[in-house]
């Protein structure tokens, strides 16, 4: 059974991020708790784009759109489908 895009998406921040808080909370303000910085952000960035084949550039990278697992998962799923 294929995981769905935002399995793939919450399991791979909760790597990133080191807590499983990013999966139970899918409105937890990710910098404002310092959950996400500069360096962990872009390792993000490079993890989405090695797992689904696409580009995601840091030049376009927007906070408001990464600022919750939820909208990840939302940014994502547009780039890729659910």
């Amino acid at each position: 059974m294929q995981m769905s895009t935002a399995d793939r998406v919450l399991a791979l921040l909760a790597e990133i991020a080191e807590t499983d808080e990013v999966i139970q909370n899918l409105d937890l303000e990710l910098f404002a708790n310092d959950v996400l910085d500069s360096m962990r952000t872009v390792e993000l960035m490079v993890a989405l784009s090695e797992a689904f084949g696409v580009a995601i550039s840091p030049a376009g990278f927007e906070r408001t759109q990464w600022a919750t697992p939820r909208k990840i998962v939302a940014y994502m799923e547009s780039r890729v489908g659910p």
